[in-house]
């Protein structure tokens, strides 16, 4: 019996023109906004957004970023930016990120280790994978 493979959650991100450096690429940091910005749609897509989680006393923190870089875009390039949850047993969680060109060129791969915080604690959540289960209203974007 063949695996069912989710497809990762994915958002479109038009490139503004002034998000580009003197040379007309994105600048690099841009990326990592993109990254971020597709992280949260998810987020909110699974029905556990800021204000949701926050309620909670709960949210979301970065602990490492990895960014490849490999093609330019520039002002105008319709791009979209995937995230797929990846799960284990410990305190945090990983994020595989890409950017990529609606054309199909890959322009930048981020990978990223995560955890959630209890806020009043200030200290990472046990098992994040189980929150999440529990808390969104579809887990599947994360891949539960």
């Amino acid at each position: 019996m063949a695996e069912h493979v989710t497809e990762p959650f994915s958002v479109r991100v038009t490139v503004r023109g002034y998000e580009t450096d003197s040379l007309g690429h994105l600048n690099q940091a841009v990326y990592l906004q993109y990254a971020e910005h597709a992280r949260w749609t998810a987020l909110d897509a699974a029905g556990t957004g800021q204000s949701e989680l926050l309620a909670r006393g709960i949210g979301p923190v970065v602990l490492e970023t990895t960014i490849r870089y490999l093609r330019e875009l520039r002002a105008g390039d319709e791009t979209e930016v995937t995230c797929a949850f990846e799960w284990g047993t410990g305190k945090s969680f990983r994020v595989a990120q890409t950017i990529r060109k609606t054309d199909g060129t890959v322009a930048a791969e981020v990978s990223m280790v995560a955890g959630l915080m209890d806020l009043t604690a200030r200290r990472l959540v046990a098992d994040p994978a189980a929150r999440f289960r529990e808390l969104a209203t579809d887990p599947k974007v994360f891949g539960l």
